[in-house]
C-alpha cells in the first residue's frame, strides 16, 4: 500500500537525495592461504593454513545529478571482485606486497588496488569471519 503525500510540493522536496552525501558499502568474499614466516618452531601460525576472508569496501560522494546514486552496486560488485580474484585461492605470501599477509597488509593491499577505481574509496574491510576478526582501513 503507497503513502499519500498530504503537502506533495514540500514532502517531496524532502525526499529529494540530489546533492545529499552518502556512503555506499559492498562486500565481496575470497578464500586464501598464508603462514607467518618467522614465528618460532611450533607456533600455529608458522604453517601453511587458509581463511575465508570477506573484502568490503565503503565509497562516499554526493549523489549526482540524475543518476539518483553514489556509485552503482553492480559496478562497485565488479572492482571488489577483480581485487578478490588477485588473491582468491592463493598463497597470499607469494604475492609482492604480502610476504608478512596479516589483515592490516592485505588491507592497505587491497586499498591500493581499488583506489584508482573508486576515488571516493573512504574505508576498506578485510575479515575473517569465521574468528570474528576484522580490520577496519580508513583511507584519508
Amino acid at each position: 500500500m503507497a503513502i499519500e503525500l498530504t503537502d506533495t510540493q514540500t514532502e517531496r522536496s524532502a525526499l529529494e537525495v540530489e546533492g545529499q552525501v552518502c556512503e555506499m558499502t559492498k562486500a565481496v568474499s575470497f578464500e586464501a592461504a598464508h603462514y607467518m614466516g618467522g614465528k618460532p618452531e611450533g607456533h600455529p601460525y608458522r604453517n601453511v593454513h587458509g581463511h575465508s576472508f570477506r573484502l568490503e569496501a565503503t565509497v562516499a560522494g554526493t549523489v549526482k545529478p540524475g543518476e539518483e546514486w553514489v556509485q552503482d552496486f553492480s559496478e562497485l560488485a565488479t572492482t571488489l571482485n577483480e581485487t578478490a580474484d588477485k588473491l582468491d585461492h592463493c598463497l597470499l605470501n607469494e604475492i609482492e606486497g604480502l610476504e608478512v599477509p596479516t589483515l592490516e597488509r592485505i588491507a592497505v593491499w587491497a586499498a591500493n588496488d581499488l583506489k584508482p577505481k573508486l576515488p571516493g574509496l573512504k574505508t576498506v574491510v578485510l575479515a575473517r569471519p569465521s574468528l570474528d576478526e576484522r580490520c577496519v582501513l580508513v583511507i584519508s
